[in-house]
């Protein structure tokens, strides 16, 4: 699976899709996220996946929803290669009354939507906030570019779940009409977006390629497919090696305390979710390392 990236032929208008449910799925089983977090999370990873395909070599795309609701925070970070992470500090929620079982808008509550770009070599992202207008990630999306980039789109974010809330799909479509675009492709496009009533997910389901998920939107509009061949990976930079790095920092005393507990150190990524364990051995290992090199 890639994200798959389009223009049309008078360059006037450019478009992504993508079918994400490899790496949605494979999110939810690292954060063992419940639904709401699953498809917040999940559609915050479609949302950064499409607008980082849009970007250069090297490129990432970050993207955070941060609301007062119970929820927390959504984040995703994607890269032009395909690469991608999410997170949500409260994947376990749950609403408290079955009505709102699926309602990401109550759940996220009210709050800003932070877009943070980071080319190579580049000590800081640049960073684009605007407030959250729904908490549904995709017109939240839309409203950011509208807003940061004079940039009027079209984004469809989904994540379908079964009866037991494992991820059956997750995939979506952006579509960028450039500043200064004549206003009858605008309607055009709307027209067409109108006309159409397939979720997008559903449309997967059905067995549509990701690559033809545009079509209903570009009816009328000659384009062709630019290439992408940049396959999706779930990828975060945590190692374990890197978490026990961060665990000498604690010295010695540190160290020998979690010894004496006789119970192995868990720590928990807070980029991606994933979890370590870190064993008594592994930790004895780690003092005698650093009492070692105090020696020298």
């Amino acid at each position: 699976m890639r994200v798959h990236r389009f223009v049309t032929n008078d360059l006037t208008v450019r478009a992504a899709a993508v079918d994400a449910t490899q790496v949605v799925t494979e999110m939810q089983g690292i954060l063992r996220s419940h639904p709401l977090a699953t498809i917040g999370v999940g559609r915050a990873m479609v949302g950064a996946l499409l607008m980082a395909g849009q970007l250069k070599d090297g490129q990432e795309v970050g993207v955070l929803l941060r609301g007062n609701g119970p929820l927390g925070s959504l984040y995703a970070q994607a890269s032009y290669e395909g690469h991608v992470r999410g997170y949500c500090p409260h994947p376990q929620y749950l609403a408290p009354h079955q009505d709102d079982a699926l309602n990401l808008r109550k759940a996220i509550g009210f709050g800003q939507l932070t877009v943070s770009r980071q080319q190579p070599f580049q000590r800081q992202p640049h960073n684009g906030t605007v407030e959250m207008v729904t908490g549904e990630v995709g017109d939240d999306i839309a409203h950011y570019l509208h807003q940061s980039h004079q940039i009027r789109s079209l984004v469809s974010l989904g994540v379908n779940l079964d009866r037991d809330g494992v991820v059956q799909a997750a995939g979506g479509i952006l579509i960028e009409v450039m500043p200064g675009v004549e206003e009858d492709i605008v309607e055009k496009i709307q027209e067409n977006a109108d006309n159409y009533k397939e979720n997008i997910t559903h449309a997967l389901l059905a067995g549509t390629p990701p690559h033809e998920l545009v079509v209903p939107y570009l009816k009328g509009l000659p384009y062709t497919e630019i290439p992408h061949p940049y396959e999706l990976k779930y990828f975060c930079s945590c190692t374990e090696e890197r978490v026990k790095g961060a665990l000498e920092v604690l010295g010695g005393q540190d160290l020998q305390e979690m010894i004496d507990s006789q119970k192995p150190a868990d720590v928990t990524c807070q980029m991606c979710g994933r979890e370590y364990s870190i064993s008594v051995a592994e930790l004895q290992e780690l003092k005698d390392l650093l009492h070692k090199n105090s020696m020298h």
